[in-house]
């Protein structure tokens, strides 16, 4: 009988303590929201994986938070690159009471997707929106960029079409979208600004395949630079169509949007692929803090999938968790105000905010394509 009892007592103390454990352990909801349909997929994929890997790396940690052992769980929803269905996602996060979110990958969707999570009490990272007015909104709070935005790339695409390739006449075209516009913009007013001759402005659409039409147009203007404010997977047709047309001399440029490692797939190997200046909102991977080391992780796990933003959106969740414990909460409404003070040395940079969310210091990197791959030029 006491050997009996003493059974009894050990496994009641087993369950008491299995009990207690599940207790402690507490669920934290991270959300990512990117297009993983659509023509945009591939992107939005390499998006999404480097959110996985970073919830990877961080359950890996033990990570106590508030008292309690944090478990993380990645919430990720696809948007299509729709606005429409963006804000509906936002809202389906903001419903299931994540505690923070990461994305979206696109201007268009991440602008009114941000309003949602802002009347939710959820702070958002975007590892890649890069309009600048995403930021600017009017009571809308809890909204943080982690690469630099359009400002800077339109600017500093000009400013090399100016300076350092000493073009005379460019025609932009844009895809109507709110990234596209946003930064065609600038490329316009900055590129007017040192001299460069506007002589055509066209536009078309993020669906669009055939630009026969625009192009022909733009080829009367006789210009030597085309600039492209829009995403790879029409630039790509677009760099055929200039070679069926005989603009094999003109230069292309385009910002993060086309600057991907499938172009030059996307172009079928074009020759105007040899004239395309893209720009990223960061450092080459090269200068990055960490970047080799994380590029070497991140393509055992995932061969093949890399594009652009994996980096940044692994970075982007790591600071959020770091706020998180710097606040020693996971409620949003506590530790949003960390994420105003951060200095997290990351993959991409050493991470800090301006007072309305904007990275501090942001670098900003010009690529070409050599031998159908993407190569820095700074």
């Amino acid at each position: 009988m006491p050997l009996k009892f003493n059974v009894i007592v050990a496994a009641a103390a087993v369950l008491m303590a299995a009990g207690a454990s599940a207790q402690d352990m507490q669920v934290v909801k991270i959300g990512h929201v990117a297009p993983v349909s659509g023509s945009q997929a591939n992107q939005g994929k390499d998006n999404e994986n480097g959110a996985r890997m970073a919830i990877e790396d961080l359950n890996a940690q033990g990570i106590t938070i508030g008292g309690k052992k944090i478990k993380f769980e990645l919430l990720a929803e696809d948007d299509a690159a729709d606005p429409k269905q963006g804000t509906a996602v936002a809202q389906k996060l903001c419903d299931a009471k994540v505690n923070g979110v990461i994305g979206h990958l696109n201007s268009g969707t991440t602008i009114p997707a941000s309003a949602i999570y802002s009347n939710c009490g959820i702070p958002m990272i975007t590892p890649s929106a890069t309009n600048p007015s995403l930021t600017q909104q009017p009571g809308v709070k809890g909204v943080f960029r982690l690469l630099a935005n359009d400002d800077a790339l339109g600017a500093g695409l000009a400013l090399h079409a100016a300076n350092n390739l000493k073009l005379k006449k460019v025609a932009i075209i844009d895809d109507r979208t709110a990234y596209g516009r946003g930064v065609a913009e600038v490329f316009k007013k900055t590129a007017a600004a040192r001299g460069i001759q506007i002589v055509d402005e066209q536009a078309t659409t993020d669906k669009a395949t055939d630009f026969m039409s625009i192009l022909t147009a733009i080829k009367s203007k006789g210009p030597d630079g085309v600039f492209y404010g829009g995403m790879a997977p029409q630039a790509g047709p677009m760099l055929r169509q200039m070679e069926q047309l005989g603009l094999s001399n003109v230069k292309f440029f385009g910002g993060d949007g086309i600057c991907t490692a499938k172009l030059p797939e996307l172009a079928a190997s074009a020759k105007t692929l040899g004239n395309v200046v893209c720009a990223e909102g960061g450092a080459s991977l090269e200068k990055m803090p960490s970047g080799k080391a994380w590029r070497a992780r991140y393509d055992a796990k995932f061969p093949g999938q890399f594009e652009i933003y994996s980096p940044y959106v692994y970075d982007a969740t790591m600071v959020l968790v770091d706020a998180m414990k710097r606040a020693d909460s996971t409620d949003p409404k506590v530790y949003t105000a960390k994420l105003y003070d951060t200095t997290y040395k990351g993959v991409t940079a050493n991470v800090g905010f301006e007072k309305d969310g904007e990275l501090k210091n942001p670098a900003m990197t010009l690529y070409v394509y050599k031998d159908g791959k993407k190569v820095p030029l700074n």
